[in-house]
């Protein structure tokens, strides 16, 4: 398989009559943007759009999801398979990226499990999407008392439309560049490169219902078993998040397609190691469900003969049990393996990281301490819903003072201590 990224590079947003992009701005016509997200019924009549840039003094929150605008322009499928086009196998061909802009979607969806994006101030250093020029959705719905499921539909496939929207509006212009991706079949995987090491990912997604869901070809995680994906279908669009969970470590569909992960084991392919494959599980509810999972992925693992594999955890309490199991598994199948999850070790970081652990597990990347505590100032302007502050995991009653400041834990804090590594957080071994 062959992508091409066709990257046009934002660095800045305006409102104008025609949506495109010339010298490095991304102008957009609001209100067919508005149009265009507003022909869904179950979201209400006071859709609002607006713009946030690196550096203001601008809080947006709550905020559910973050996406990359993308448009495939050559090859199979479309952006976002399963959810806005047929489904068509991705990953290959040629795609139009709008780097360094971000669809933000917001509203009180799960009020409790949304998160903070401050574009300026100490905030700011702890989020990669306060760096990102922003168009942010302020979503309501039709109805107040509307499911919570039809609701966090309605803010995804806005999203989503408004993404493929902002980049088929640009299509058709001169790259500023162009990154290409390479991954071969198995069966020539297997034989490639004899005197390294075989690794694979494997790849964990937050799937525990009560709206904790990912897709993968627009199907619900949980409904399946693990299963192999090739890592460019991952980077095109093949993994859309639907969570409403903690916002510091929830994978947005943006982290997705710009895994970190992903593009290190590919740069490190041929070198350091072969990088065979990527497998695709599920985080679960019941143990019968976690045995069954973390089984049937370790046992991928090793029928492909890999020699070791990166694990990444989304969220934390609940699903480090499937991490360690996928962990105790996979050592005891002979595969190395190396971790990478965040911690909840209190405010005063003296309690147990993570809610399981094994000896096996003696490889572990930390993203950050999530409870650590943090001041943000009073902004200038705030897209959305600051009183949110005191629902919001990681916030309590009066996190919101008077003067507009913010105390919140990182908790709260859009991708903050990203578990894919897509954080500003860095970490070093004593």
């Amino acid at each position: 398989m062959k992508l091409e990224l066709q990257k046009l590079n934002v660095k800045s947003l305006k409102f104008g009559d025609k949506t495109g992009f010339s010298d490095g701005v991304l102008a957009i016509n609001k209100a067919e943007l508005i149009a265009l997200i507003s022909e869904d019924p179950m979201l209400g009549k006071n859709i609002d759009a607006d713009i946030a840039m690196p550096g203001e003094s601008v809080r947006i929150m709550p905020v559910k999801d973050v996406i990359e605008p993308r448009w495939k322009i050559e090859g199979k499928g479309q952006v976002f398979p399963g959810m806005l086009s047929d489904v068509e196998t991705v990953g290959e061909g040629k795609t139009l990226v709008l780097s360094g802009c971000a669809v933000l979607t917001a509203g009180k969806l799960v009020r409790f499990q949304e998160g903070i994006i401050d574009m300026s101030g100490p905030g700011a250093d702890y989020t990669p999407y306060s760096k990102t020029c922003n168009v942010v959705l302020i979503l309501e719905p039709s109805d107040p008392n509307m499911d919570k499921h039809d609701y966090e539909t309605a803010c995804r496939m806005a999203g989503l439309k408004a993404a493929a929207y902002l980049a088929k509006s640009c299509s058709g212009l001169q790259a500023d560049s162009t990154e290409v991706y390479e991954m071969p079949k198995i069966r020539d995987a297997m034989n490639s490169y004899p005197e390294l090491p075989k690794v694979g990912y494997i790849y964990m997604l937050q799937t525990q219902g009560l709206l904790h869901d990912t897709y993968l070809y627009g199907v619900d995680v949980k409904r399946i078993l693990p299963t192999l994906i090739s890592p460019l279908e991952v980077m095109d669009g093949a993994i859309v998040s639907g969570n409403c969970v903690s916002a510091c470590d929830k994978n947005s569909t943006y982290s997705h397609l710009n895994n970190p992960v992903i593009s290190d084991m590919l740069k490190r392919h041929g070198k350091d190691f072969n990088f065979v494959a990527c497998i695709v599980t599920n985080e679960n509810v019941t143990l019968a469900d976690k045995r069954r999972s973390s089984s049937y992925a370790t046992k991928l693992a090793a029928m492909l003969g890999l020699d070791g594999v990166v694990i990444t955890e989304e969220g934390f309490g609940n699903p480090d049990a499937d991490l360690i199991m996928n962990c105790r598994k996979s050592e005891q199948l002979g595969i190395k393996t190396a971790l990478l999850t965040d911690e909840y070790a209190g405010q005063d970081g003296a309690s147990q990281s993570l809610a399981d652990s094994c000896p096996e597990g003696d490889a572990c990347v930390t993203a950050g301490n999530a409870n650590e505590v943090i001041k943000l100032p009073a902004m200038k302007k705030v897209i959305g819903y600051q009183e949110e502050a005191n629902v919001i995991a990681g916030g309590w009653q009066g996190s919101l003072s008077d003067d507009g400041s913010i105390t919140v834990e990182l908790q709260a804090i859009t991708g903050a201590t990203s578990e894919l590594g897509y954080t500003k957080l860095g970490a070093y071994t004593l």
